[in-house]
This record gives C-alpha cells, structure tokens and sequence, in this order.
C-alpha cells in the first residue's frame, strides 16, 4: 500500500526541481527519478531519496508527480512493462504535470492498473511561480482522489482549481497558453507600434500599467523566457480542430512568436526595434 505522506517527483527540471525542494522544507518524504544524475544528487543533497528505475518511482509513495516535457515523454515515463504504472502502489495516485494533450492522459489513465488514480494537473505560473512554492494547479479528473492529495499539494502551490474530469486541467491549460501567448503578441506589437509614432517605449509601458490594459505580463515582459510557444500553440490548433472551431487570435500568436525572441524583446523595451515588426 502507498505511504499517504509520501511523494515521488518524475523530471528534476525547471518545475520538478523547486516543487522538490518545497515537498522537503513542508517535511513531506519525498523519492526523486530523472535521467540528470546532476539533477538528482542535487535533490538527494537536500534529503530526497533516489530510485534508479521508473518501475520502482510509485512504490510506496501516495503521489507520484511527473514533470516532462512533451506527450511522448509522458508516454515513455508512464507506460510499458518497465513504466512508472507497472509499480505503482495500490491507492497511488499519478498527477500528470506536463502540459500535454487531453487524450495522452486518457491513455495513461486507461492504462493504469486498479487501485492506481490518474489526474491531470497542468501548471500555471511558470518556473517563477514554481521557485516561490506558488504553482495554480489545474486539475483534470475524479473530484475525490483530488481532495484525497490536497495536503500533499499544499507546501508547492498557491492555488488549486478542479476543472472537470481527466484532461479538463489541460484544456484549462490550452485556455491559458493561448492569453498568454496572444498578451505577449499583442503588448510587443502595441509597443512597436508607439515607439514607431514617436512615444518612448519604456514611457508609455509605465503609462499603461496605471490603466485598464495593465497586466501581469505587460508588467514581467522581461522576465519571459518566450519558451514552448510552438508547442503550446500547437496544442491549441489540435484543441480546436477536435471541437471544430477557428481561432484567427492563435494563429495571429502562433506567426508573431515564431519570429519574436528575448532579445528582440530586450531590445523594444529599451526604446529600440523589435524585429518581429520589421516590414510590417
């Protein structure tokens, strides 16, 4: 049976590492499994416990959390003989945290042995968020199970929403990654667009922020990585293809971010050219 105050993190990245390090300072046990050796001394070196095989990662803990990158990865972690599913404990619970489509997680949960859970978790806050212990979890899947996990989530995140049933925390996640790419879109156009008819960039931002178009992400512009647009974008297209709906907003992002990188970026909020706009 799964140790209810137990946690195994899979993927000591950007997310899994400080969501790590906030299990262990609120005492939660925590096991730790990544391909980074580096990564998991680190995480050994702070009190975690290391397990060598993914098979073995479930065993004993009531919550196992995976973070990795893409669908394919959550695949490869997840299933197969020698998968994270083939060791789980009875009463575990798998908490999908990568943002990945709704059917990715239909297929782990489907394949996932009794008494074993699966929950989608898609994050919001980026790695800012999970340093500072502030994730907002978007929760797909069983109500119950959630409630079940909830103190097990507590010393990571700020905020928890349940959403629905299994994939309904990627959706929520796809809704998200849409405003946030097409608020970056928007912002750097609108800024280019002033410092073209004469304003000062840094000037009117300033300006801005005491109005009704002030945001989180006109006020952190800077600090974005400008990371996983691609995917995220793309996650949005086969949203809407599925539910048969056009979504000229996210085609305009998915075209501008393409082009639109950190320096460009830099460069406009220090009164210079953003390249993204150049020709247009």
């Amino acid at each position: 049976m799964a140790d209810p105050s137990a946690v195994a993190v899979i993927g000591l990245g950007a997310m899994g590492a400080p969501v790590v390090r906030h299990l262990l300072a609120g005492g939660v046990p925590v096991q730790v499994h990544d391909l980074d050796g580096a990564a998991v001394e680190r995480a050994v070196a702070l009190g975690a416990r290391s397990v060598a095989s993914l098979s073995d990662v479930g065993r004993g803990a009531a919550l196992v959390a995976v973070f990795v990158p893409t669908d394919e990865d959550v695949r490869s972690v997840c299933l197969g003989g020698d998968g994270l599913l083939a060791g789980c404990a009875e009463g575990a619970v798998v908490l999908l945290c990568s943002s990945v489509r709704p059917q990715t997680c239909r297929a782990v949960a489907a394949a996932a042995p009794p008494g074993v859970a699966v929950l989608d978790g898609a994050l919001t806050g980026g790695v800012r968020g999970a340093e500072a212990g502030e994730v907002n979890l978007l929760v797909g899947g069983d109500a119950d199970v959630l409630a079940g996990i909830r103190p097990l989530l507590g010393p990571w995140t700020k905020a928890v929403h349940h959403l629905g049933p299994l994939g309904a925390g990627q959706v929520g996640k796809t809704a998200n990654n849409l405003v946030h790419w097409a608020q970056i879109s928007a912002i750097t156009e609108a800024l280019e667009l002033a410092r073209r008819g004469g304003v000062s960039v840094p000037v009117l931002r300033a300006a801005l922020q005491d109005g009704p178009t002030d945001s989180r992400t006109l006020r952190e512009l800077e600090q974005m990585r400008l990371t996983w647009h691609a995917k995220d974008l793309a996650n949005t297209a086969d949203l809407a293809e599925q539910v048969g709906m056009d979504i000229p907003v996210a085609s305009t992002a998915r075209e501008v971010m393409a082009r639109t990188t950190v320096d460009d970026v830099a460069r406009l909020l220090a009164d210079g050219p953003l390249r993204a706009c150049e020709g247009r």
